[in-house]
């Protein structure tokens, strides 16, 4: 397990993608392109990806991280600019992170950015964890693997996007 700073309140992850922006921004919010987000590992959801692309809209699909456990995760957009930057708070009412009525405050937000490289894009995702979320709270979930998650996710859509 990593350490992280007691202070620390967000992370910050790159990866360069052989693919254009556009194909990347794609592949975050077309419901036919998100399967890249579902555990490897385990079957395909048989609940489809919802995707409502605009601002105060919700992103929604089922994870199953094994047998035992599944529940759905997404978000609540806050920002789109195509083939560019997206950003939402990181949830789903009655999923994980829970985003239902008080908890929506304590949610992360998730900040995708796309930058042309030209033949390639580079992918930076940040993860801010919310000022109403104590240092405990925000310590429990870089902890419990949410870094080391969000990476493997990045990993997922480089590899989806490969040319």
């Amino acid at each position: 397990m990593t350490d992280y700073p007691i202070q620390d309140r967000s992370f910050t992850l790159t990866r360069t993608l052989a693919a254009s922006p556009h194909a990347v921004f794609t592949a975050w919010t077309d419901p036919r392109h998100l399967g890249w987000f579902h555990n490897p590992d385990m079957p395909t959801p048989a609940e489809p990806i919802e995707v409502d692309l605009r601002v105060g809209g919700t992103w929604k699909q089922q994870m199953i991280v094994n047998e035992e456990l599944s529940y759905p995760t997404g978000g609540i957009y806050l920002e789109i600019v195509p083939d560019e930057r997206l950003v939402f708070r990181w949830g789903a009412v009655g999923g994980w992170p829970e985003l239902d009525g008080e908890n929506e405050l304590t949610a992360p937000v998730v900040t995708v950015q796309l930058n042309d490289l030209g033949k390639e894009t580079e992918l930076v995702l940040t993860v801010q964890f919310s000022e109403h979320l104590d240092i405990e709270g925000v310590q429990k979930l870089m902890l419990g693997g949410t870094r080391e998650g969000w990476a493997a996710t990045m990993d997922r859509v480089k590899e989806s996007t490969a040319l």
